[in-house]
């Protein structure tokens, strides 16, 4: 298995569960039931969530009044992309086994 392969599976599963985490927090708010931790979101988007978080956020329209989601997740975002190119743009090699 590709090591791309595997970086493109878990983007893609890390940002359905961003989604989902929005989806599931705004069902709870109506039911007034048990909520998902701010941290627990917040981290989601870190570990490579932020635009499923982001996209979930104004699809469910949750969060979207908490200037810290407004204004946290795209910069989540955007410190991510950076990171991505300054990796890319690394004078080093990377190998992998």
């Amino acid at each position: 298995m590709s090591v791309v392969y595997v970086l493109i599976l878990y983007v893609l599963l890390v940002n359905l569960l961003g989604f989902y985490a929005m989806y599931n927090d705004k069902l709870r708010s109506k039911k007034r039931a048990f909520r998902i931790p701010e941290a627990t979101l917040f981290t989601i988007a870190v570990i490579g969530g932020s635009i499923g978080s982001i996209v979930g956020m104004y699809v469910f329209r949750h969060k979207t009044r908490h200037w810290h989601f407004v204004y946290g997740m795209p910069l989540i975002l955007i410190l991510q992309i950076i990171g991505l190119v300054a990796l890319q743009i690394a004078p080093i090699e990377i190998q992998f086994l």
